[in-house]
């Protein structure tokens, strides 16, 4: 069975000296007042976060995969043996309430901490995770727009994780266009509405682990106009509460079934249909797009720690599987006493293990980065400080989410590598780490779907003024640093794909005013624009982590290698990965010229819908 160790050593690294989160956090009021930001509570909040996920969410990965969840003939659902238990003791302990509000029972604690838990729950067991993880994003929007009668019904229950939550915005016809959504809300005229309509891909949408489920709903109340603007966001409880709070009747939603999946096996993704449902409006009327991104911005980061927590894992097993595994003879021999060497001797069993090394790394700077950022956000005194904090984690959710999945995946893929044919193996779990992982690009937006997001909205749009921000901040710190020998290489780099990330920004923008054609020439640059920016900020960050780490050994203080690891995974991903961008860049200035292809010829269309 595959083992996991929670990363402290790198997490601590990251919050205490690339970050200096401690120092940042306790000069925001609110984790000043709730003395919620010290050092060593923080550190120790973690190393309790690190038994847990060990010791109960890891032995239950490979149970929940071959077990799955089942669907009763009433449309309840069970969920994998031990699931249920280990939910128990999470809430008990307290975990679910880790980063909410205290006046609904939360401890208050940083975003920054519970980032970190998220990670560690979906390396030690994705499909476990997202139970808590639904609730949390329901909790947030729940928490921003809803009314003060149902933040105090159901905010408390769900911080307690008494009660989880969900978010239902896909239906059959309907995936990534909600504006073509058919879900209706009829208003019931006392407060309450009716919603009559079928959601599907719903993840956590039934399950025995909570008494109450809460669903958060998208539907068009009659008379609103088509298309986005039309939608509305409702609260649709599994168990209407009684006054005081206990559960009441049943509510008409129903899972009419569970879909059956290439990974993620012990999360109940379902189909629920609601018949006449019982539902309370939350927000305003007809904003309900813009209250559902609350969750689906949480959901996005959340995502992207998926990609990260399995690239983790999976690299983890492949580690210690490339030091014992003996393979062929090595020159010079290792130990020329054995009948072969261990294969992470071998150069590009090397390669394989560095790019996942490198990739999660760099992906764990980025995950508490912006969780930081999300705390500044959310709790800086100063408004203009929030609204730059906004604007980062506005401009790098889509590469979060994209990059880190994109990165995950291929981590997972070439962790079983690693194991060769042990890989393709169930008992190894390299496996299911591969499955697992492979949805990450695909859901809360696909990755294509991110890009459009970063290029069209959080760049194009603004004019590139969050790109811009980023840039200055990126050029101070080649500046800041231009006389450090052991940073030249990678500040050479780094500088020139910032500038060509710029260039090719203005290039992409002029296209897209070119009439009707502009936007197909936009859709064609954004995965790869993406991937380039996404290799521009790990720069950034990798730079960043190396010359902290090379001070620390130029003073003496890498007692046990944690700094000279940095040092060298940082060459390695300038020498080996970062170059990525030179081809990325060509592509990009490729535009859509070879794709509007003749649909005849190429597709077998019986009309052109593209191509002459």
């Amino acid at each position: 069975m595959p083992q996991y160790k929670a990363p402290l050593r790198d997490m601590k690294f990251l919050m205490h000296e690339l970050l200096q989160a401690p120092q940042v956090l306790g000069g925001l009021p609110f984790y000043a007042e709730n003395e919620t930001a010290d050092a060593d509570l923080m550190a120790q909040v973690l190393e309790e976060a690190a038994r847990f996920v060990e010791g109960e969410l890891v032995p239950l990965n490979p149970v929940g995969d071959q077990e799955g969840c089942t669907r009763h003939e009433d449309g309840s659902v069970t969920t994998p043996t031990g699931f249920k238990a280990a939910y128990k003791k999470y809430r008990e302990a307290g975990w679910t309430a880790l980063d909410a509000d205290p006046a609904y029972g939360g401890q208050g604690m940083p975003h920054l901490v519970s980032n970190a838990l998220v990670e560690m729950m979906t390396s030690a067991n994705v499909a476990w995770s997202m139970y808590p993880g639904l609730s949390h994003g329901a909790y947030s929007a729940l928490h921003a727009v809803g009314s003060e009668d149902l933040k105090n019904t159901y905010l408390p229950r769900i911080v307690s994780g008494e009660w989880t939550g969900t978010m239902c915005l896909t239906e059959p016809h309907a995936g990534t266009d909600l504006g073509i959504i058919r879900t209706k809300a009829v208003d019931n005229g006392d407060g309450s509405y009716s919603i009559t309509g079928t959601k599907i891909f719903i993840s956590a949408g039934e399950h025995d682990m909570a008494e109450n489920i809460v669903h958060l709903v998208l539907a068009r109340l009659e008379g609103s106009p088509m298309g986005t603007k039309g939608i509305s966001l409702f609260l649709v409880p599994k168990f209407l509460p009684n006054a005081d709070g206990s559960l009441g009747e049943r509510n008409g939603v129903v899972c009419g079934s569970i879909e059956h999946k290439m990974g993620i096996h012990g999360n109940a993704t379902a189909v629920l249909n609601f018949d006449g449902a019982k539902g309370f409006l939350v927000g305003e009327i007809n904003k309900g797009m813009n209250h559902m991104f609350i969750m689906m911005n949480a959901a996005r980061l959340g995502t992207g720690l998926q990609g990260l927590g399995l690239g983790e894992v999976a690299y983890q097993n492949a580690l210690a599987y490339a030091k014992d595994r003996l393979q062929m003879r090595h020159e010079p021999r290792v130990d020329p006493a054995q009948p072969a060497d261990p294969i992470i001797v071998y150069p590009d069993v090397r390669r394989m293990l560095l790019t996942g090394k490198a990739y999660t790394e760099a992906g764990r700077a980025l995950a508490m980065w912006l969780a930081l950022s999300i705390d500044i956000e959310h709790h800086h005194p100063d408004e203009a400080q929030r609204k730059e904090a906004a604007d980062l984690v506005a401009l790098l959710t889509p590469i979060a989410k994209a990059f880190m999945t994109d990165n995950g995946f291929q981590t997972a893929v070439l962790s079983q590598q690693v194991f060769g044919g042990h890989g393709y193996i169930r008992e190894w779990g390299m496996e299911q780490f591969v499955r697992d992982a492979r949805i990450g690009q695909i859901y809360e937006g696909t990755n294509g779907i991110q890009a459009l997001d970063l290029l069209g909205r959080k760049v194009l749009m603004d004019g590139g003024k969050k790109l811009q921000k980023l840039a200055g901040m990126l050029q101070e710190f080649v500046e800041e640093n231009a006389d450090d020998e052991n940073l030249a290489p990678y500040l050479d780099q780094l500088g020139k794909a910032a500038n060509q990330l710029g260039s090719l920004t203005m290039v992409i923008g002029q296209k897209a005013m070119q009439g009707p054609e502009g936007a197909d020439e936009v859709n064609a640059a954004a995965v790869d624009y993406l991937r380039f920016f996404g290799h521009v900020v790990y720069g950034y960050l990798w730079a960043r982590m190396a010359k902290i780490a090379q001070d620390k050994i130029d003073a003496g203080q890498d007692k046990d290698g944690f700094y000279l690891s940095k040092v060298q995974t940082a060459k390695f991903y300038f020498s080996k990965l970062f170059p990525e961008t030179k081809m990325l860049a060509a592509t990009i200035k490729a535009g859509n010229e070879s794709l509007a292809v003749d649909d005849r010829a190429v597709f077998g269309l019986e009309q052109p819908l593209v191509g002459a």
